[in-house]
């Protein structure tokens, strides 16, 4: 072998992602409110790409340069007196310090109690240690005790508490009649009641399984989030990229790109300083051009792969846009891409966070990619199919008596036709959010 230094030929091949490539694939998986986002960033640094003034909403309608009506003036003022009623509302850390002025502490105490409503979290519980709250009063370990004592005595119940064991525990406290069967558990045996160990629970303390029972009922009723009430979290609105919808006749496809908004070519700037003699000028102007152009055929092409994956999707998912989700047969990604001629990663990002509005609903386009189950017919079902039916059989069974993942496995092979194994029904039991048996047992 040759170690020698020196200077050789060498004609190789490989793949180069230029910048516009790169941009085309990062379009292509944005979702409307990242190609919202994208585009209005464009705009800031590309003087050549303009949104539409059409499409730019002003924030008060009140300034609007055209006299709105006097119906539409009164309308208005209405809306934002409601918007600055809701903006009002009491927070949390408000209405506990309004408690404050009518209890009987003195203004050391008050403080103490006021910084650790300050150190709540969002859910009501307290964050500050003992020892950090002592430190910063230069207080003695019984004075924070009281001060937690105060706070954990002021509505809404269960807030200061330290976790969820505390929280449910002051809770119960507060109830009228007192449970002390509940109060027992929650404070010796929470793990155990937690875990469902009520077996184990009963032996210790002689209490039949039907007790424990209606202590799991009482503790469904209380919250343990006892700050949600001052909550005020947005609703979040999905957008959906398609649409198919039934006109009596025949499914329409179409891209929603209404909320996406409008560009076009700023030619005025262009043509004023592109007739200038400066060199620098014009090649940053032909840069933005090109750039414009390249967002422009990207953005097109965006579209018409998602409009060619989508009427593919209708065309595997005949049943499911007519008759419902129950009949979503299993369909890979890689079937679309072979048929389309396209990359299996093309597909996958086409469909990456983006949804459909369907006859049946909003559905996000993933999830109409499913594997394929075995069943004893010649025809497979999909993964979703056996979701929908686990879901069912527990919806179904006899509570004293839960299905086992064994027993299920066999009625969806008697029932149903479909085989798979156990495990695979406690992989997708957990994905469904469905507990073991022994944790949906009822013992009343």
């Amino acid at each position: 072998m040759n170690m020698k230094a020196g200077l050789w030929q060498q004609q190789t091949l490989k793949l180069t992602m230029t910048q516009e490539l790169t941009q085309a694939i990062a379009l292509l998986q944005y979702n409307t409110q990242e190609l919202s986002a994208f585009l209005e960033n464009k705009a800031l640094e590309n003087p050549l790409l303009q949104i539409e003034s059409g499409n730019v909403q002003t924030m008060d309608p009140r300034y609007d340069r055209v006299k709105p009506s006097r119906t539409k003036v009164e309308k208005d003022k209405q809306n934002w007196i409601e918007q600055i009623g809701t903006q009002q509302s009491l927070t949390l850390q408000e209405y506990l310090l309004s408690q404050l002025s009518i209890t009987v502490m003195d203004e050391r105490e008050i403080k103490i109690v006021s910084y650790l409503i300050d150190n709540l979290d969002e859910n009501g519980y307290l964050q500050a240690g003992m020892e950090e709250t002592a430190l910063f009063f230069q207080a003695s370990d019984e004075e924070v005790c009281e001060a937690i004592t105060e706070l954990q005595c002021l509505e809404p119940a269960g807030v200061g508490a330290r976790n969820l064991q505390e929280c449910l525990l002051l809770q119960l406290q507060r109830m009228t009649p007192h449970h002390e069967l509940a109060e027992l558990i929650i404070e010796k045996y929470f793990i155990l009641f937690a875990e469902k160990k009520w077996k184990d629970i009963s032996k210790r303390i002689d209490v039949d399984l039907k007790g424990i029972q209606a202590v799991f009922d009482l503790i469904q009723t209380l919250n343990p989030r006892p700050a949600s009430p001052f909550q005020e979290e947005k609703s979040a609105y999905i957008t959906p990229d398609v649409v198919i919808k039934w006109d009596g006749e025949s499914f329409l496809v179409s891209i929603f790109d209404e909320a996406l908004p409008k560009i076009s070519f700023n030619d005025g700037y262009y043509q004023q300083f592109n007739s200038g003699a400066d060199q620098q000028v014009n090649r940053f102007l032909q840069e933005k051009r090109q750039d414009y152009q390249w967002i422009v055929r990207s953005i097109e092409q965006r579209k018409d792969t998602l409009m060619r994956v989508s009427l593919k999707i209708l065309e595997k998912q005949p049943d499911f846009f007519s008759k419902g989700p129950t009949y979503l047969k299993p369909m890979t990604m890689k079937e679309i891409a072979d048929e389309l001629e396209i990359h299996e990663s093309t597909v996958s990002r086409a469909v990456r966070e983006k949804y459909t509005q369907t006859p049946f609903g909003l559905y996000e386009l993933r999830s109409f990619f499913s594997s394929t189950i075995k069943t004893t017919s010649f025809e497979n079902t999909s993964s979703q199919q056996v979701k929908n039916g686990i879901s069912q059989m527990v919806k179904e069974e006899n509570k004293k008596k839960p299905l086992s993942d064994q027993e299920i496995v066999r009625r969806l092979k008697e029932e149903e036709g479909t085989v798979i194994s156990r495990r695979t029904v406690a992989k997708y039991r957990d994905q469904l959010g469905i507990p073991s048996s022994s944790k949906r047992k009822r013992y009343d």
